[in-house]
């Protein structure tokens, strides 16, 4: 019996801890590098090298918040990639969304790369090259099989199928001279997904039997108790709000949750209700798509915007764009009556399928402001299963723990007290606290058998994008809009006499956003009687030129203002001399 209770121990051990297998003598390293995606939600892009090669792990973009005035998108800094670009061997993407390859576009702006990924991250990657005048650079696509290895650089990849709320998205099991690494990417573990593929959670525990060195896993959900729901449970809410609605039915997601919009068309069909898709983004992916034979609804259950006049309100549903409150997308436009085809009415029945992404809950509420003032009826999140999430929460991300069983544990994809908060999962599931490390962008840490460590920090940051022009917007551009914003701005235009050094007339003092109308003309007076009082007493090397004089009034004005008003306006003196 002692015998057979020891033996059983041992076994449960090396279950336990199949990393043990793991050849500690190997000299092999490797270096992880966040460079998007750790302190932020979305922007998701990765560096890992050896000496010799190098892979990206997706290149995602991220959502500016209010104070960026007239940005669009934000895509990484790109600069420690310029600096290793001789050993960058490829890009591979975990799946579609725009957070992970929103920003590839302009990477290829700046250099290029093979890409490789499923034939619906790809597909979806061509749409954006062709918006950019990239379509030649579909030469770089490299298509790959799930379970397959593909050999690159010194890495090996192996692509997982993975359940999240796009179709296609996998993990990454990449063999590398230090040992196995598994990337989850963005998932969940849905046991019931619309398409019928699970997750390849097999894959998972056949890696992990062989002994995993590390595991990064998505850290969205980890605050999250029990699983996140199942896509399925959102068609029967569908269902359910199908049937209440006696006019016009509008449903909107985002673009990209392809399930998500076929169980909205299914259940159309089921109620005898014509699809009308309007968007842009929304009409581009249902597309591709279809045409990729993800999913299969006839052409005759589809009609066109301007078609939907002919049809009683009962028997329309529309899938639009909008659910972040974007101003241009359609369900904004026809919520304030701008909208080409629609406009709201009292009859018409509203579903919101999706959740504000952090930062956007401002843009939500203005567009539910403008639907409920039409007389609409919106579903939103007084129904709990109208969205579901496509991260994992804490019973999922302990399944794919245990499952690997990982010497060293990097939590990603989140901000920092998400990461933090998934690492004290990973110590409830056997990880040693001390071979867990929280990352921030920039941080590189190194990895072999015998330690993980952070070797130092890499430049990082966001690029500001107007999607007006694709054009970058310079950092000091968006700083001046935000002291625009907040402080507002003074011009002071004056005469000085070249003989006298004294003012020829009075100055006209001009401000926007820093004081009321009504007090611009005493505001006036005191800016005059400052430069009065600093040209009767400046020192000859302080107005030896105007642009010394200039700086020299700029300084004075802004430490009046500061004391009165404790704002910080952009001063701009403009002398002439007479």
């Amino acid at each position: 019996m002692k015998r057979s209770i020891a033996a059983n121990k041992e076994a449960a051990e090396a279950r336990l801890n199949p990393w043990r297998q793991i050849d500690l003598n190997s000299t092999g390293k490797v270096r992880f590098t966040p460079l998007g995606g750790l302190g932020e939600i979305g922007g998701n892009i990765a560096v890992l090298e050896t000496e010799s090669s190098a892979i990206i792990i997706d290149v995602g973009m991220s959502f500016p918040d209010e104070s960026m005035h007239g940005v669009d998108t934000l895509i990484p800094d790109f600069s420690y990639l310029h600096i290793i670009k001789d050993k960058i061997k490829a890009i591979v993407i975990t799946h579609a969304h725009e957070d992970h390859i929103g920003a590839l576009a302009y990477l290829f702006k700046e250099m290029k790369f093979p890409i490789y990924g499923t034939p619906l991250a790809l597909a979806m990657i061509e749409n954006k090259f062709s918006e950019l005048s990239l379509q030649n650079d579909i030469s770089y696509f490299r298509f790959i099989t799930k379970r397959e290895q593909y050999e690159i650089g010194d890495f090996k990849v192996e692509w997982m199928h993975m359940t999240h709320s796009i179709i296609d998205a996998c993990s990454l099991a990449i063999e590398t001279p230090a040992g196995t690494l598994i990337h989850t990417g963005d998932f969940k573990i849905d046991h019931t997904p619309i398409d019928g593929y699970t997750a390849d959670l097999q894959r998972y525990a056949y890696y992990g039997a062989k002994g995993v060195l590390c595991l990064f896993s998505d850290s969205t959900n980890s605050y999250n108790t029990g699983f996140t729901k199942s896509e399925a449970t959102v068609g029967n809410t569908f269902d359910m709000l199908y049937m209440l609605a006696k006019g016009r039915l509008f449903m909107s997601t985002f673009s990209s949750n392809v399930h998500r919009i076929y169980q909205a068309m299914e259940k159309a069909i089921k109620h005898n209700r014509k699809i009308c898709v309007i968007g842009r983004s929304m009409e581009r992916n249902i597309e591709i798509t279809r045409t990729l034979g993800y999913i299969d609804i006839d052409e005759k259950y589809f009609i066109e915007a301007h078609e939907i006049g002919k049809y009683p309100d009962n028997e329309i549903m529309v899938v639009t764009t909008g659910s972040q409150g974007e101003d241009m997308a359609a369900l904004f436009r026809m919520a304030t009556n701008e909208h080409r085809h629609i406009k709201l009415k009292p009859t018409d029945t509203i579903i919101i399928s999706a959740k504000a992404i952090p930062g956007n809950e401002a843009s939500v509420s203005r567009m539910m402001n403008h639907i409920v003032k039409t007389g609409a009826t919106v579903r939103y999140q007084d129904y709990a299963d109208i969205h579901v999430s496509g991260h994992a929460s804490q019973e999922e991300q302990k399944l794919i723990l245990r499952l690997v069983q990982p010497k060293f544990f990097l939590p990603v994809h989140g901000e920092y007290n998400h990461i933090a908060q998934h690492a004290k999962t990973a110590v409830k599931c056997g990880v040693n606290e001390r071979n867990i490390l929280l990352m921030s962008d920039g941080d590189q840490v190194e990895i072999t058998p015998k330690y993980i460590k952070k070797v130092k920090t890499v430049k990082t940051g966001k690029t500001y994008i107007d999607n007006q022009n694709n054009r970058e917007i310079k950092d000091d551009v968006v700083i001046d809009r935000q002291k625009l914003a907040t402080d507002g701005i003074v011009n002071i235009v004056f005469q000085i006499s070249e003989q006298t050094q004294k003012l020829v007339g009075k100055p006209v003092v001009m401000t926007h956003g820093l004081v009321p109308d009504k007090e611009d003309k005493k505001f006036a007076e005191e800016v005059t009687q400052l430069i009065e009082t600093f040209l009767l007493n400046a020192k000859p090397d302080q107005i030896v030129t105007s642009r010394i004089l200039e700086d020299e009034i700029r300084l004075i004005v802004r430490k009046h203002i500061i004391r009165i008003k404790k704002l910080y306006p952009i001063i701009i003196p403009t002398i002439f001399y007479v």
